[in-house]
């Protein structure tokens, strides 16, 4: 019988190649982990062998970033199938995808994403409004098909920004700024009976214990 409460861990994946590489990495320019990203990544697989982490369900956006670090700790879940779900990908940034970020400015002028929610800060953009309603309803619909289990899902920072927000319902934009590391856990438990039915509770945030010795990011000053 199943005690009824849904649990949702989100992993932000690894380093990824275009963040040591200073470039706006959308859908088109994402390249996967740096070997940095890839060590993070097999540091977070270990710890869920060692921890015989039980997870009935693993996701990951389509992001190649994202893909890479689900197949590394694919092999601690006992899983056979990872599931994709592109609607789970960081904001899509339009024209901007690839570009330097330096040159952001330049190319796009001066943008002010969190005060003008509903703007586009590149043609083509995601605003974040628009990136708020995809990622819910994602999210939503990923739950609502496993009330009850456990379900593991590699994404973004973004996305794990717009979960908090979402779940816990918090104000959609400003009040506060998250920093989540690359593959620390983030967890949220709803009990699905009684009194509390349907409200969600954030178990950890940022947990990233599994990468401790390991450099906080790739030195590119050389």
């Amino acid at each position: 019988m199943t005690d009824k409460k849904t649990r949702v861990i989100l992993i932000r994946h690894g380093e990824s190649n275009v963040t040591v590489q200073r470039i706006l990495g959308g859908e088109k320019s994402c390249t996967g982990l740096s070997e940095l990203g890839q060590q993070q990544a097999a540091a977070l697989r270990d710890r869920l062998a060692k921890e015989q982490a039980k997870v009935d369900y693993l996701y990951a956006s389509t992001m190649p970033r994202a893909m890479e670090t689900a197949e590394i700790i694919q092999p601690a879940l006992n899983l056979d199938k990872l599931h994709l779900d592109s609607e789970l990908v960081e904001h899509r940034p339009g024209e901007a995808d690839g570009k330097p970020y330096e040159e952001l400015q330049t190319l796009f002028g001066e943008s002010d994403y969190h005060g003008r929610p509903h703007s586009e800060f590149a043609p083509g953009a995601e605003s974040l409004s628009l990136f708020h309603y995809r990622v819910s309803a994602a999210l939503e619909k990923v739950i609502a098909q496993h009330v009850g289990q456990t379900i593991m899902i590699v994404c973004h920072g973004g996305v794990i920004d717009v979960a908090i927000r979402q779940l816990l319902d918090l104000p959609r934009r400003g009040q506060f700024d998250l920093w989540t590391l690359n593959t620390s856990l983030t967890e949220f438990l709803v009990d699905d009976t009684g009194t509390t039915r349907g409200r969600w509770t954030l178990i950890r945030y940022n947990d990233h214990a599994h990468l401790a010795g390991l450099p906080f990011a790739t030195n590119t000053d050389q």
